[in-house]
Protein backbone atom coordinates (compact mmCIF):
# COMPACT_ATOMS: atom_id res chain seq x y z
CA UNK A 1 0.00 0.00 0.00
CA UNK A 2 1.36 3.66 -0.92
CA UNK A 3 2.43 5.81 1.42
CA UNK A 4 2.35 9.43 1.99
CA UNK A 5 -0.16 12.05 0.20
CA UNK A 6 -1.18 11.14 -3.27
CA UNK A 7 2.17 12.65 -5.19
CA UNK A 8 1.32 14.49 -8.74
CA UNK A 9 2.50 12.53 -11.61
CA UNK A 10 6.51 13.46 -12.96
CA UNK A 11 7.46 12.46 -15.95
CA UNK A 12 10.70 13.75 -18.06
CA UNK A 13 11.71 13.90 -21.61
CA UNK A 14 15.10 12.66 -22.71
CA UNK A 15 16.60 15.99 -22.73
CA UNK A 16 15.51 16.82 -19.40
CA UNK A 17 16.45 13.57 -18.38
CA UNK A 18 20.03 14.24 -20.03
CA UNK A 19 20.43 17.62 -18.28
CA UNK A 20 19.20 16.54 -14.76
CA UNK A 21 21.98 14.02 -14.99
CA UNK A 22 24.50 16.19 -16.04
CA UNK A 23 23.12 18.69 -13.00
CA UNK A 24 23.79 15.85 -10.51
CA UNK A 25 26.95 14.78 -11.44
CA UNK A 26 29.04 17.52 -12.69
CA UNK A 27 31.68 19.11 -9.93
CA UNK A 28 30.96 22.59 -10.66
CA UNK A 29 27.43 22.60 -10.08
CA UNK A 30 26.36 24.01 -6.94
CA UNK A 31 25.31 21.44 -4.96
CA UNK A 32 21.41 22.58 -4.26
CA UNK A 33 21.24 22.60 -7.96
CA UNK A 34 22.90 19.13 -7.48
CA UNK A 35 20.29 17.78 -4.98
CA UNK A 36 16.95 19.31 -6.33
CA UNK A 37 18.08 17.51 -10.22
CA UNK A 38 18.42 14.10 -7.86
CA UNK A 39 15.41 14.42 -6.50
CA UNK A 40 13.31 15.26 -9.49
CA UNK A 41 15.28 11.61 -11.74
CA UNK A 42 14.17 9.70 -8.02
CA UNK A 43 10.67 11.39 -8.62
CA UNK A 44 10.29 9.95 -12.35
CA UNK A 45 10.99 6.28 -10.94
CA UNK A 46 7.65 6.57 -9.94
CA UNK A 47 8.48 7.06 -6.33
CA UNK A 48 5.95 8.68 -3.68
CA UNK A 49 7.67 11.75 -1.56
CA UNK A 50 8.23 9.70 1.41
CA UNK A 51 10.66 7.27 -0.72
CA UNK A 52 12.45 10.06 -2.12
CA UNK A 53 12.73 12.09 1.01
CA UNK A 54 14.60 8.77 2.47
CA UNK A 55 16.64 7.58 -0.48
CA UNK A 56 18.47 10.84 -0.66
CA UNK A 57 18.01 11.89 3.32
CA UNK A 58 16.14 15.18 2.82
CA UNK A 59 12.60 15.97 4.09
CA UNK A 60 9.62 15.13 2.78
CA UNK A 61 8.49 18.99 2.37
CA UNK A 62 11.71 19.77 0.24
CA UNK A 63 10.61 16.47 -2.44
CA UNK A 64 7.21 18.12 -2.71
CA UNK A 65 8.31 21.45 -3.22
CA UNK A 66 10.61 20.61 -5.69
CA UNK A 67 8.57 17.80 -7.43
CA UNK A 68 5.80 20.74 -7.58
CA UNK A 69 8.64 23.69 -9.18
CA UNK A 70 8.94 21.25 -11.91
CA UNK A 71 6.22 20.09 -12.88
CA UNK A 72 5.22 23.89 -12.95
CA UNK A 73 7.84 25.16 -14.56
CA UNK A 74 10.00 22.18 -15.75
CA UNK A 75 13.96 22.82 -16.04
CA UNK A 76 13.41 26.55 -14.99
CA UNK A 77 11.90 25.87 -11.97
CA UNK A 78 14.82 24.26 -10.15
CA UNK A 79 17.15 27.57 -10.79
CA UNK A 80 16.61 30.07 -8.15
CA UNK A 81 14.21 32.78 -8.08
CA UNK A 82 15.18 36.67 -8.57
CA UNK A 83 15.27 37.23 -4.45
CA UNK A 84 12.97 40.77 -3.79
CA UNK A 85 14.99 43.72 -2.78
CA UNK A 86 15.31 47.42 -3.80
CA UNK A 87 15.06 48.61 -7.32
CA UNK A 88 18.53 49.41 -8.69
CA UNK A 89 19.73 52.97 -8.93
CA UNK A 90 22.69 53.24 -10.69
CA UNK A 91 22.81 52.44 -14.14
CA UNK A 92 24.97 51.22 -16.31
CA UNK A 93 25.64 54.52 -17.89
CA UNK A 94 26.70 56.03 -14.21
CA UNK A 95 28.96 53.11 -13.84
CA UNK A 96 30.70 53.48 -17.41
CA UNK A 97 30.98 57.40 -16.60
CA UNK A 98 32.88 56.57 -13.48
CA UNK A 99 35.04 54.04 -14.84
CA UNK A 100 35.94 56.89 -17.70
CA UNK A 101 36.53 59.12 -15.19
CA UNK A 102 38.81 57.29 -13.42
CA UNK A 103 40.78 55.92 -16.39
CA UNK A 104 40.76 58.98 -18.18
CA UNK A 105 40.85 62.18 -16.23
CA UNK A 106 42.18 63.86 -12.72
CA UNK A 107 40.45 65.78 -10.22
CA UNK A 108 41.16 69.64 -10.05
CA UNK A 109 44.28 69.73 -7.67
CA UNK A 110 45.36 66.67 -7.45
CA UNK A 111 47.33 63.41 -9.36
CA UNK A 112 44.33 60.65 -8.80
CA UNK A 113 40.90 60.27 -7.72
CA UNK A 114 39.73 59.50 -4.16
CA UNK A 115 36.10 57.72 -3.48
CA UNK A 116 35.23 61.12 -1.85
CA UNK A 117 36.43 63.39 -4.62
CA UNK A 118 34.72 61.36 -6.96
CA UNK A 119 31.48 60.77 -5.34
CA UNK A 120 31.34 64.71 -5.09
CA UNK A 121 31.97 64.85 -9.19
CA UNK A 122 29.41 62.61 -9.99
CA UNK A 123 26.27 63.04 -7.15
CA UNK A 124 26.64 59.41 -5.94
CA UNK A 125 28.20 58.01 -2.55
CA UNK A 126 31.43 57.02 -1.54
CA UNK A 127 30.71 53.51 -1.02
CA UNK A 128 28.87 53.19 -4.11
CA UNK A 129 32.23 54.67 -5.66
CA UNK A 130 34.45 52.24 -3.52
CA UNK A 131 32.19 49.09 -5.49
CA UNK A 132 32.57 50.30 -8.41
CA UNK A 133 36.26 50.28 -8.22
CA UNK A 134 36.48 46.75 -6.21
CA UNK A 135 34.51 45.23 -8.88
CA UNK A 136 36.65 47.03 -11.96
CA UNK A 137 40.12 46.54 -10.09
CA UNK A 138 40.73 49.80 -10.04
CA UNK A 139 42.76 51.56 -7.13
CA UNK A 140 43.59 55.34 -8.32
CA UNK A 141 45.40 55.21 -4.77
CA UNK A 142 48.42 53.06 -5.85
CA UNK A 143 51.11 53.44 -8.30
CA UNK A 144 54.34 51.33 -9.61
CA UNK A 145 57.33 51.95 -10.88
CA UNK A 146 58.93 50.39 -13.67
CA UNK A 147 62.03 50.89 -16.51
CA UNK A 148 62.75 49.12 -19.62
CA UNK A 149 66.06 48.13 -20.39
CA UNK A 150 67.88 50.02 -23.42
CA UNK A 151 70.10 47.86 -23.46
CA UNK A 152 71.09 46.88 -27.27
CA UNK A 153 72.34 43.82 -26.32
CA UNK A 154 69.47 43.26 -24.10
CA UNK A 155 68.42 39.91 -25.96
CA UNK A 156 71.55 38.45 -25.67
CA UNK A 157 72.50 38.99 -22.54
CA UNK A 158 69.12 37.63 -21.15
CA UNK A 159 70.11 34.76 -22.84
CA UNK A 160 73.51 34.14 -21.48
CA UNK A 161 72.20 34.90 -17.69
CA UNK A 162 69.03 32.74 -17.83
CA UNK A 163 71.10 29.85 -19.70
CA UNK A 164 73.20 29.77 -16.58
CA UNK A 165 70.26 29.79 -14.19
CA UNK A 166 68.68 26.99 -16.05
CA UNK A 167 71.64 24.82 -16.89
CA UNK A 168 74.41 25.73 -15.00
CA UNK A 169 77.53 24.65 -16.61
CA UNK A 170 79.81 21.57 -15.52
CA UNK A 171 82.64 21.54 -12.89
CA UNK A 172 81.90 25.29 -12.55
CA UNK A 173 80.50 27.40 -9.91
CA UNK A 174 78.04 30.10 -10.77
CA UNK A 175 77.90 33.44 -8.85
CA UNK A 176 75.97 36.57 -8.21
CA UNK A 177 77.85 39.15 -7.60
CA UNK A 178 76.62 43.09 -6.44
CA UNK A 179 77.39 45.04 -4.27
CA UNK A 180 74.71 46.61 -1.44
CA UNK A 181 76.27 50.09 -0.92
CA UNK A 182 76.54 52.80 1.99
CA UNK A 183 74.25 51.16 4.19
CA UNK A 184 74.00 53.33 6.96
CA UNK A 185 74.40 52.43 10.34
CA UNK A 186 71.34 54.11 12.03
CA UNK A 187 70.14 54.80 15.58
CA UNK A 188 66.95 56.04 17.37
CA UNK A 189 67.06 59.56 19.02
CA UNK A 190 64.67 57.80 21.91
CA UNK A 191 64.86 53.77 23.02
CA UNK A 192 62.72 51.47 20.53
CA UNK A 193 59.68 50.47 22.53
CA UNK A 194 59.59 46.67 22.50
CA UNK A 195 56.14 44.98 21.47
CA UNK A 196 53.70 43.87 24.01
CA UNK A 197 50.26 42.23 24.05
CA UNK A 198 48.21 44.32 21.95
CA UNK A 199 50.86 46.77 21.28
CA UNK A 200 53.58 47.12 18.29
CA UNK A 201 56.91 47.78 18.59
CA UNK A 202 57.07 51.29 18.39
CA UNK A 203 60.33 53.75 17.57
CA UNK A 204 60.85 57.40 16.68
CA UNK A 205 61.00 58.56 13.57
CA UNK A 206 63.98 60.35 13.38
CA UNK A 207 67.41 58.89 13.95
CA UNK A 208 71.22 59.91 14.08
CA UNK A 209 73.98 58.17 11.32
CA UNK A 210 76.94 56.58 12.31
CA UNK A 211 78.67 56.12 9.34
CA UNK A 212 78.19 53.58 6.39
CA UNK A 213 79.58 50.40 4.85
CA UNK A 214 79.20 48.59 2.23
CA UNK A 215 78.27 44.94 1.71
CA UNK A 216 79.94 42.70 -1.34
CA UNK A 217 78.04 39.52 -1.77
CA UNK A 218 78.43 36.45 -4.21
CA UNK A 219 75.81 34.26 -4.01
CA UNK A 220 75.64 30.56 -5.42
CA UNK A 221 72.85 29.88 -7.09
CA UNK A 222 73.23 25.94 -6.46
CA UNK A 223 73.07 26.52 -3.13
CA UNK A 224 72.11 29.35 -1.83
CA UNK A 225 75.37 30.11 -0.17
CA UNK A 226 76.66 33.47 0.29
CA UNK A 227 80.35 34.59 0.27
CA UNK A 228 79.96 38.08 2.03
CA UNK A 229 83.01 41.23 2.81
CA UNK A 230 82.03 44.40 3.84
CA UNK A 231 84.45 47.48 3.13
CA UNK A 232 84.03 51.08 4.22
CA UNK A 233 83.96 51.69 0.48
CA UNK A 234 83.11 50.46 -3.12
CA UNK A 235 85.57 50.93 -5.17
CA UNK A 236 87.95 48.87 -7.85
CA UNK A 237 90.18 48.58 -5.29
CA UNK A 238 87.73 47.21 -3.17
CA UNK A 239 86.26 44.52 -6.08
CA UNK A 240 89.32 43.40 -6.44
CA UNK A 241 89.90 42.38 -3.31
CA UNK A 242 86.52 40.50 -3.02
CA UNK A 243 87.45 38.68 -5.92
CA UNK A 244 90.50 37.49 -4.36
CA UNK A 245 88.21 36.37 -1.68
CA UNK A 246 86.00 34.63 -3.98
CA UNK A 247 89.36 32.84 -5.91
CA UNK A 248 90.51 31.40 -1.79
CA UNK A 249 87.34 30.04 -1.15
CA UNK A 250 86.31 27.84 -4.64
CA UNK A 251 88.41 25.03 -5.01
CA UNK A 252 90.63 25.82 -7.39
CA UNK A 253 89.24 22.54 -9.97
CA UNK A 254 86.17 24.97 -10.63
CA UNK A 255 85.86 27.89 -13.20
CA UNK A 256 83.85 30.36 -11.71
CA UNK A 257 81.33 32.58 -13.78
CA UNK A 258 80.40 35.76 -12.43
CA UNK A 259 76.89 37.24 -13.08
CA UNK A 260 77.44 41.02 -12.10
CA UNK A 261 75.57 44.36 -13.25
CA UNK A 262 77.64 46.86 -15.68
CA UNK A 263 79.09 49.18 -12.71
CA UNK A 264 82.07 51.06 -13.46
CA UNK A 265 84.43 49.02 -10.99
CA UNK A 266 83.68 46.25 -12.50
CA UNK A 267 85.00 47.43 -15.85
CA UNK A 268 88.65 49.02 -14.92
CA UNK A 269 91.89 48.22 -16.17
CA UNK A 270 92.74 47.06 -12.90
CA UNK A 271 89.74 44.40 -12.54
CA UNK A 272 90.57 43.60 -16.19
CA UNK A 273 94.31 42.85 -15.92
CA UNK A 274 93.57 40.79 -12.48
CA UNK A 275 91.06 38.59 -14.79
CA UNK A 276 93.99 37.74 -17.39
CA UNK A 277 95.80 36.56 -14.66
CA UNK A 278 93.06 34.25 -13.26
CA UNK A 279 91.62 32.67 -16.36
CA UNK A 280 88.92 30.29 -14.69
CA UNK A 281 86.78 33.47 -13.98
CA UNK A 282 84.38 34.42 -16.93
CA UNK A 283 81.97 37.72 -16.16
CA UNK A 284 78.51 37.88 -17.08
CA UNK A 285 76.48 41.08 -17.26
CA UNK A 286 73.00 41.82 -17.22
CA UNK A 287 71.47 44.06 -19.04
CA UNK A 288 71.63 47.83 -17.81
CA UNK A 289 68.66 48.81 -15.88
CA UNK A 290 67.90 45.11 -15.26
CA UNK A 291 68.89 44.48 -12.15
CA UNK A 292 65.58 41.97 -11.56
CA UNK A 293 68.10 39.45 -13.07
CA UNK A 294 70.34 38.86 -10.67
CA UNK A 295 69.35 36.92 -8.23
CA UNK A 296 71.62 38.29 -5.08
CA UNK A 297 69.57 41.09 -5.19
CA UNK A 298 66.41 39.14 -3.89
CA UNK A 299 69.00 37.91 -1.10
CA UNK A 300 69.85 41.64 -0.46
CA UNK A 301 66.06 42.25 0.12
CA UNK A 302 65.59 39.22 2.80
CA UNK A 303 68.93 40.86 4.32
CA UNK A 304 67.45 44.20 4.23
CA UNK A 305 63.79 43.24 5.39
CA UNK A 306 64.99 40.73 8.54
CA UNK A 307 68.12 42.47 9.64
CA UNK A 308 68.86 46.09 8.77
CA UNK A 309 65.54 47.94 8.23
CA UNK A 310 64.80 47.81 11.99
CA UNK A 311 68.52 47.07 13.11
CA UNK A 312 69.84 49.68 15.80
CA UNK A 313 73.19 50.19 15.69
CA UNK A 314 75.24 52.82 16.84
CA UNK A 315 78.70 52.26 15.33
CA UNK A 316 79.46 50.61 11.62
CA UNK A 317 81.19 47.86 13.82
CA UNK A 318 77.93 47.09 14.92
CA UNK A 319 76.35 47.14 12.09
CA UNK A 320 78.53 45.06 9.90
CA UNK A 321 78.24 42.14 13.13
CA UNK A 322 74.83 42.25 12.65
CA UNK A 323 75.41 41.90 8.87
CA UNK A 324 78.07 38.58 8.80
CA UNK A 325 75.65 37.71 11.54
CA UNK A 326 72.99 37.27 9.03
CA UNK A 327 75.38 36.14 6.95
CA UNK A 328 76.21 33.21 9.40
CA UNK A 329 72.91 32.13 10.05
CA UNK A 330 71.75 32.01 5.97
CA UNK A 331 74.77 29.80 5.65
CA UNK A 332 73.77 27.46 8.03
CA UNK A 333 70.43 26.32 6.08
CA UNK A 334 70.56 27.46 3.08
CA UNK A 335 68.24 27.91 0.45
CA UNK A 336 68.68 28.70 -3.15
CA UNK A 337 66.30 30.52 -5.21
CA UNK A 338 64.62 28.68 -8.17
CA UNK A 339 64.74 30.51 -11.68
CA UNK A 340 61.56 29.17 -13.45
CA UNK A 341 61.14 31.98 -16.69
CA UNK A 342 62.75 30.85 -19.90
CA UNK A 343 64.86 33.36 -21.69
CA UNK A 344 61.79 33.25 -24.29
CA UNK A 345 59.16 33.78 -21.83
CA UNK A 346 61.32 37.08 -20.73
CA UNK A 347 61.55 38.56 -24.04
CA UNK A 348 58.19 37.72 -25.34
CA UNK A 349 56.93 39.36 -21.79
CA UNK A 350 59.05 42.65 -22.22
CA UNK A 351 57.87 43.07 -25.76
CA UNK A 352 54.17 42.88 -24.88
CA UNK A 353 55.04 45.22 -22.54
CA UNK A 354 56.61 47.93 -24.70
CA UNK A 355 53.90 47.08 -27.38
CA UNK A 356 51.02 48.26 -24.49
CA UNK A 357 53.38 51.90 -23.77
CA UNK A 358 53.99 52.28 -26.69
CA UNK A 359 50.40 52.16 -28.20
CA UNK A 360 48.54 53.89 -25.13
CA UNK A 361 48.74 57.06 -26.70
CA UNK A 362 51.31 58.92 -23.96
Amino acid sequence: MERGRPKNQLKISPTERQRLQNWSKRRKTAQALALRARIVLVCARGWNNIEVADELNVSRQTVGRWRRRFIEKRLDGLLDEPRPGAPRRISDADIEQVITKTLESTPRGATHWSTRTMANSTGMSQTAISRIWRAFALRPHRSKTFKISRDPLFVDKVRDVVGLYLNPPDKALVLCVDEKSQIQALDRSQPVLPMRPGQTERRSHDYRRHGTTSLFAALDIATGKVLGKCYGRHRAAEFRKFLIHIDSQVPSALDVHLILDNYSTHKTPAIHRWLLRHPRFHLHFIPTSASWLNLVERWFADLTNKQIRRGVHRSTHQLKTAILEYLEVNNEEPKPFVWTKSADEIIQAVAAFCHRTSNSGH
